[in-house]
Formats: structure tokens, C-alpha cells, sequence
């Protein structure tokens, strides 16, 4: 029998508060409380949508198989005159799509089933009308295979693997109900469905176990559950709808997009017995390609009006999530300060405190709990950006009033003057270490492009944005590799941005925009896995997004909203502190992905 000693490697320890480095479900007794506790994950509460990478060639009626990180979507209509049946096929792996080698027969409206490395594609409309083909896919090519549909159809439901397939309902036309089930040689007639619809969505396991669910036209709410002989009637979506998609179960799905009499954005789930609305897919469309499960779920292409590329990627309710978390206060509350560091180990220097107009020279360092005022910088200044590992190493450059070029370099007791920034500015922005960093955009009035590389010894220029701009984010591990996200713009009008920015060491190259646009937005991280944090936007905003390497995704929000706040740290544990609310704060909040709450065990 297992015993907690042996689960854990320790006994119950004690700890006069929270114990140093507890995980996930280990007990420890708070001596200062006098209470047992332990840490559980925060979860998800009803799910939500979030950017992926968007599809090559934008399509509608194509079909998706596989899961969330790892989808094949195939066939569709893309955006020609006249209208077209694709065969193309592309591979998303969790980021990005990557095409791969076409369907032998190009087809829309038609069914697919299996994994990305083994699926079936079926049915559909070809030119010149509806096909009973099969094709099979062995993770490199399609292969038509002998086996027909016995009734050529399309926009019907499907489901099931590459050897055991379900095609249910569509459009000959008539509308029919009828079902064929495929079981990896043939496709035999089955059961017929009680209501006979087309544009209908299904999710299921195989051949024995489905669900299908709403169709039209006029639209229908309708749900059917498949046992493998016969469809029974089940509780109805809560939205009619035809042309949407769906992933999961037979006891466990999700039903996302379609029409009513326009395009809606509506995701609702299934428990087995009842659909429940939950979180609206980000943009409304029919015809999109669905894959994944009710906690994982891809929503790839479709029409918006026009014809999309735009992917989404579902995180279902009960997913671990991060979180941020109140840590220690500043000494000096203050904005468009300069910081460096990580979590447990930061720098905040210079600012902008409410008494003192011309900005500071006060700095503080962080032990991931407290706050500790230490040697001044030379110079006072404001708008100004660092870059270090921690809080004994690090370079403060830049900054207001005026457009300073000072450079200066922390040692973990005091500040040294190094060589000057090339051009002097202040709203620029920053990331690296202490002796390889980047400095980025800021205003000379108008905002600059100009970037310099930092070696450890003097400023070189480099590769400009391709935007200029100033108060944007910035994330990077060194002068190779960084990210620039949001900031502001003052030509040709004053607005913000959402727009990204790539560097690999030599130029900038623009990627996928976040999702709100901002000014004054704190960057964390490296060039493929950053967070931004807050900012203005016109107002000040807690939203906060991590860049995955090709997209940004909204995660959750700072507990207090606010802009020109010290940063450090990344996707993993993360810290902003002071800044604006718009109130001037030395508030600090630190982020954890995945983060636990603290639960007390209590007896009676």
C-alpha cells in the first residue's frame, strides 16, 4: 500500500506559512495558522477561444480530423471565380499549417474521418455534382481506394476513424436521412436518423458510437445518439443552426459556429444529456473544418463573409490555467520605470514617482517577496527601459526628460557609467542580459525605427522596425532574438498598434498582431514564448496574451488593470510592478502557468 512518505519522498513538513517549493497535492502544516494545507490547480471555469495559425490558403466546406495539435483539414472551397473544389491538404501540428500533398479528387461539403496520419476522406461535391469516392491517407499521400458510398451525397454528417466511419444524413438532393457505416473495406446502408436534415454537425469514437446534431434548412436543434443499430431522439442544442462543426464523443461534445438566418459564433456542450452555451468562438462562420475534443477542440477556415483562414483553438472548462497573484509593494510607487530580472530575483530603477516630476534615480531589488531600496542610478530619468538576468546584473539605457543616450551598468551593489546609447531617446524599448541586449524604437519626434545591439561594452545600430513606433513591448533572451508587440504610433495619425515584430540578430520581420491593440504594454519572455501584459489601449486594460512562437492567445487578466509598469521574468513565472491604474502604484503581481490555490483542511 502506498503510504505519503512514499509519494512524496518526505513526511508532513511544517512550515510557518506557505512551504518553499510545495507541489500539486502535497500537505504541509502551517504552524502560524495551525491548520494542515495543501495546493491544488486553478482550472479553467467555462472555456474560451483563442487565435491559432491561420490556414494557408483561406477555404470554406473543407473537412478536419485528428486533434487540436495535430489536425488534417482537407478539400473546401477557397476564394475563386468561379467557384472551385480543392483538393488541398494541410497539417497543423498545434502553431502553424503546412501543406501537404492534394486529394486525388477535389471536393467540398464531403466527410473525413481518422487522424492526421491516417484518415478517409468521402462523399462531397465534386465537379460536376455529388461523389461517392473514398479516398485513404497514409500520413504522405491520398490513395482512392474501391469501396463507394452507396449513395452519392454531400453536407452530411461524419465521424468515426480511417477503418470505421459513419456518413449521416445530406443532400442528394432531396434531403435524406440515411446513414452508411464504413468498416474499413465497404460502406453498408444502416439505421436511417429520425429526422432527415443535411448541414448537420457529429462527433463520435467509430462506427458504434455518435452524435449528430442540428443541420437545416429551415435549421433544426435536433440530437441524435448513434449505439451502432439504431438513433434515438435526445434534449435539443440550445441554438438552431445548420453548417456548423463539432469534436468530442458521443457522451462528450461540442458544437461550435454555423447559421441561423446569419452566421453565429455560439459553442455549446454536451454532457451526455443536455447542451450547456458556453464561450463564443471569436468570430462567427459556417462551413469551417472541426477537429479535437470538448476540452481541446480546432475550428480551421470557413466563411465569415468573405471566406477565412482564421483558426481557433478551444480550451476547455477544467484546463489548469495561469494566474496572477498580489506579491510585494515597492517602497516608491512610480511609472515608466526601468526593471530587469526574473520573478524572485528583480531590479526596478529610475521613474516617474507622483512627487517628483523630473523622474528618480531611486532603485529596489526583489527577492520574490520583498522589495529593498539599494544604490541610486547616476542619473535621474524617466521612460527609460534595462535588461538583466536578475537583480545583480543589469543595464539601465535611455529614457526622459530630454532624450538621453546615458547607459548605465549594475553590479549587484552600484551603477557605473558605460558607453552611450547612439541616439538618445526616451519611450524606447528593451530586452537581454547585461551584456547582450537590444534597445528598440522610442521618440525623437516623430517615434524612431532605430534598434541597437548591446555586446557588453558599446551600442551598435542594427536592422530598424519595420514600424516605428514608441511604448511598445518587448521580450528577448540576448541581441539575437527578441519580439516588439504593441506601442504607439504618431504618424500618420497618433493610434495604437497591435502589430509584432520578429528579430533573429540582423532584421525585423513582422508576425502575427496581438489581439488588443496598446501603448505602454509590458513584455516578458523570449522571441517564441512571451507575455504582454496591460497597457493603454485607449484606456488601461489587465489583458494579458502569450505568444506561442506563431500567435497570440488571451489568457488571464492582471488582477488590477494598469500601463508603464517594470517587468521581468517569463511565460512561466512572470512580474509586473508599479505603473499606472491610472493612479500612480507600487502594487506588484506576479504570474504563474499553470497556478495552484491554497486550500485549508479543516475538521469539525
Amino acid at each position: 500500500m502506498s503510504t505519503y512518505k512514499k509519494e512524496f519522498g518526505t513526511g508532513v513538513q511544517n512550515a510557518a506559512g506557505t512551504l518553499s517549493g510545495v507541489i500539486e497535492g502535497q500537505l504541509w502544516y502551517d504552524s502560524t495558522a495551525a491548520s494542515f494545507k495543501y495546493v491544488y490547480p486553478n482550472v479553467t471555469s467555462v472555456g474560451a477561444w483563442s487565435t491559432g495559425g491561420s490556414l494557408n490558403e483561406a477555404k470554406q466546406e473543407l473537412a478536419g480530423v485528428g486533434t487540436q495539435t495535430a489536425t488534417l483539414a482537407f478539400g473546401g472551397q477557397p476564394v475563386s471565380e468561379p467557384p472551385t473544389n480543392s483538393g488541398q491538404t494541410e497539417s497543423y501540428n498545434g502553431a502553424s499549417w503546412t501543406e501537404l500533398n492534394d486529394l486525388n479528387t477535389g471536393r467540398r461539403r464531403h466527410g473525413g474521418s481518422g487522424t492526421q496520419t491516417a484518415a478517409l476522406a468521402f462523399g462531397g461535391l465534386g465537379d460536376p455534382g455529388n461523389l461517392n469516392s473514398t479516398e485513404s491517407w497514409n500520413g504522405t499521400s491520398w490513395t482512392a481506394v474501391p469501396a463507394t458510398l452507396n449513395t452519392a451525397r454531400s453536407f452530411f454528417g461524419f465521424t468515426g476513424t480511417q477503418t470505421s466511419a459513419l456518413t449521416i444524413g445530406g443532400l442528394i438532393p432531396p434531403t435524406v436521412a440515411s446513414v452508411e457505416s464504413y468498416n474499413g473495406t465497404s460502406w453498408t446502408e444502416v439505421n436511417d436518423l429520425n429526422t432527415g436534415r443535411y448541414a448537420l454537425a457529429a462527433s463520435g469514437t467509430d462506427n458504434t458510437s455518435a452524435l449528430a446534431f442540428g443541420g437545416g434548412f429551415p435549421v433544426k436543434a435536433n440530437t441524435e445518439s448513434w449505439n451502432g443499430t439504431s438513433w434515438t431522439e435526445l434534449n435539443d442544442l440550445n441554438t438552431a443552426r445548420s453548417s456548423l462543426a463539432g469534436a468530442g464523443t458521443q457522451t462528450s461534445a461540442l458544437a461550435f459556429g454555423g447559421a441561423t438566418t446569419v452566421n453565429v459564433a455560439n459553442t455549446e456542450e454536451w454532457n451526455g444529456t443536455s447542451w450547456t452555451e458556453v464561450a463564443d468562438l471569436a468570430t462567427a462562420r459556417i462551413g469551417m473544418a472541426g477537429s479535437g475534443t470538448q476540452l481541446a477542440a480546432l475550428a480551421a477556415g470557413g466563411e465569415i463573409s468573405p471566406i477565412t483562414a482564421a483558426t481557433e483553438e478551444w480550451t476547455g472548462a477544467g484546463t489548469p490555467i495561469g494566474a496572477w497573484a498580489t506579491g510585494g509593494s515597492l517602497n516608491t510607487a512610480r511609472q515608466t520605470l526601468g526593471s530587469a530580472g526574473t520573478q524572485t530575483s528583480s531590479l526596478a530603477f529610475g521613474g516617474l514617482p507622483p512627487s517628483v516630476p523630473a523622474g528618480d534615480v531611486i532603485t529596489e531589488s526583489y527577492n520574490g517577496s520583498t522589495w529593498t531600496e539599494v544604490a541610486d542610478l547616476n542619473q535621474a530619468r524617466y521612460t527609460l527601459q534595462g535588461a538583466g538576468s536578475d537583480n545583480t546584473s543589469a543595464i539601465a539605457f535611455g529614457g526622459s526628460p530630454g532624450s538621453f543616450a546615458n547607459t548605465e551598468s549594475w553590479n549587484g551593489t552600484s551603477w557605473t557609467a558605460v558607453n552611450n546609447l547612439n541616439t538618445g531617446r526616451g519611450n524606447l524599448f528593451g530586452s537581454g542580459t547585461a551584456t547582450s541586449a537590444l534597445a528598440a524604437g522610442g521618440e525623437i519626434a516623430p517615434p524612431t525605427a532605430i534598434t541597437e545591439s548591446w555586446n557588453g561594452t558599446c551600442w551598435a545600430e542594427t536592422g530598424d522596425l519595420n514600424q516605428a513606433r514608441e511604448y511598445a513591448g518587448m521580450a528577448g533572451a540576448d541581441n539575437t532574438s527578441a519580439l516588439a508587440f504593441g506601442g504607439l504610433l504618431r504618424v500618420p495619425a497618433i493610434s495604437n498598434v497591435a502589430s509584432t515584430e520578429s528579430f533573429n540578430g540582423t532584421s525585423w520581420t513582422e508576425v502575427s498582431d496581438l489581439n488588443t491593440a496598446r501603448r505602454t504594454n509590458m513584455g516578458m519572455g523570449i522571441q517564441t514564448s512571451a507575455l504582454s501584459a496591460g497597457g493603454n489601449g485607449p484606456s488601461f486594460t489587465g489583458v494579458t496574451e502569450e505568444w506561442d512562437g506563431t500567435s497570440w492567445t488571451e489568457v488571464a487578466d492582471l488582477s488590477t488593470a494598469r500601463a508603464s509598469s517594470g517587468q521581468g521574468g517569463d511565460t512561466a513565472s512572470g512580474l509586473v510592478f508599479g505603473g499606472a491604474t491610472p493612479t500612480v502604484t507600487a502594487a506588484t503581481e506576479g504570474w504563474n502557468n499553470p497556478s495552484n490555490t491554497v486550500k485549508t483542511i479543516t475538521t469539525s
